[in-house]
């Protein structure tokens, strides 16, 4: 068993403690680990809670917090090169990226008004003006959530719906 293993494990082990001494017993436990368990454990926490971390949890979706919450829900996400073409309908230029044999492009608003604005004259189903055909080369999938909004062009709905609730569930919040 690998020492991150072993600290995932015995972290899953405490959350099962009883609650009225889990600070005891985080202390504790922490204390009995390997040396280099307890200098991974340390780095792993500090990644995303730094204030000089280059993807601030702000409460507002960016590509970083984006890409790191896709390859948390399992997928592969791969950067497309180069500018995506600009979409009618959305005041931003996208960004392009490819999830298995899935594309993906995400348009991310200064705030949730810019978008919002963008939003109330779209067909969603469409993603695109309403009264005016989509541009996508299948059936898109529209994602929206706080300042960001995503179009997938995918023919797996059950890729479809997992994007949508990696997304859905909201930007990372503000420590």
């Amino acid at each position: 068993m690998t020492a991150r293993s072993l600290l995932i494990f015995l972290s899953g082990c405490l959350g099962a403690c009883g609650h009225s001494s889990s600070r005891a017993a985080d202390s504790v436990s922490i204390a009995t680990l390997p040396v280099a368990t307890r200098t991974a454990s340390s780095a792993d926490t500090s990644l995303g809670t730094s204030k000089s971390s280059p993807c601030p949890r702000t409460g507002r979706w960016a590509l970083c917090s984006l890409e790191k919450r896709l390859r948390q829900a399992g997928f592969v996400v791969t950067r497309i090169d180069g500018e995506a073409p600009r979409r009618p309908g959305f005041n931003v230029a996208p960004t392009a990226y490819t999830l298995g044999h899935a594309r993906l492009e995400v348009f991310v608003y200064p705030d949730e008004a810019a978008l919002a604005k963008d939003i109330a004259a779209m067909d969603t189903l469409a993603a695109s003006p309403r009264g005016k055909p989509g541009a996508w080369p299948m059936p898109p999938t529209f994602v929206r959530s706080a300042n960001l909004a995503a179009v997938l062009l995918t023919d797996s709905p059950v890729q479809a719906e997992r994007l949508t609730l990696a997304i859905s569930a909201g930007a990372p919040q503000p420590n």
